[in-house]
């Protein structure tokens, strides 16, 4: 089993991949939540791709 924090710093490095996470471009911290809600809906459909 692996340490959750290195599953944390994964996520997180999965994450600074989308060009939007790269800085702070959002105004409102809601806005910011939904662009993180689809990076990860992105993340996730395409792992159930590749199986």
């Amino acid at each position: 089993m692996l340490p959750k924090r290195w599953i944390v710093d994964r996520t997180f490095a999965l994450l600074a991949r989308y060009r939007r996470h790269s800085k702070d471009y959002e105004k409102t911290t809601e806005l910011a939540e939904a662009i993180t809600y689809i990076a990860m809906i992105n993340l996730k459909s395409k792992r159930i791709e590749k199986s």
